[in-house]
């Protein structure tokens, strides 16, 4: 998500159907984060849309932004609010070698899935929203969509296995309302 303060195109508040709306469908796409949608996406608490350039819309509050999407794709967490809460998407690991790549905006390479260091798990299908972790490293260093299945990165083992949506220090990471 090519995104910054200046691609800011406007801002309008959430009505409250709207915002329910939103609510059921994150809980929908994440079912891990029910229990902690109250805390994310409070009731009380007016919630804004930004619309960027390059159809990319914003779900935040006054200072914040929670939640991206691309046209009409999914939502997906910003990496702060993954931060915060680490278990609402699927966990993939890259390898110490695709670390720098990925921290440039570089889509994930089966191959560093593939080798030691990396973790893949059992079976994710193509177009899940999934947390890429780096070996060695605690917190998610980007937010990625599955280009492949995991049976497919593990088979195949080339070309692009997660496509790189948002990354730690990108324009969304840095971005300021």
């Amino acid at each position: 998500a090519v995104v910054s303060t200046q691609s800011i195109v406007g801002t309008n508040q959430i009505k409250n159907s709207v915002q329910r709306s939103i609510r059921t469908k994150l809980i929908g796409t994440y079912p891990n984060i029910e229990e902690y949608i109250n805390d994310i996406l409070p009731k009380k608490v007016a919630l804004k849309v930004v619309k960027c350039h390059d159809h990319i819309e914003l779900i935040s509050t006054d200072t914040e932004p929670l939640f991206f999407k691309k046209r009409d794709g999914p939502y997906y967490p910003t990496l702060r609010l993954l931060h915060m809460y680490p278990n609402m998407l699927p966990k993939v690991q890259v390898d110490k070698g695709a670390i720098k790549f990925v921290l440039s905006g570089a889509h994930i390479m089966c191959p560093g899935l593939t080798s030691p260091g990396a973790d893949l798990p059992v079976e994710l299908p193509t177009d899940t929203p999934v947390s890429v972790h780096a070996e060695g490293k605690e917190y998610a260093l980007a937010i990625g969509h599955m280009k492949m299945s995991c049976e497919d990165i593990k088979t195949i083992n080339k070309g692009v296995g997660i496509d790189n949506v948002h990354y730690l220090n990108d324009g969304l990471w840095r971005i300021d309302l």
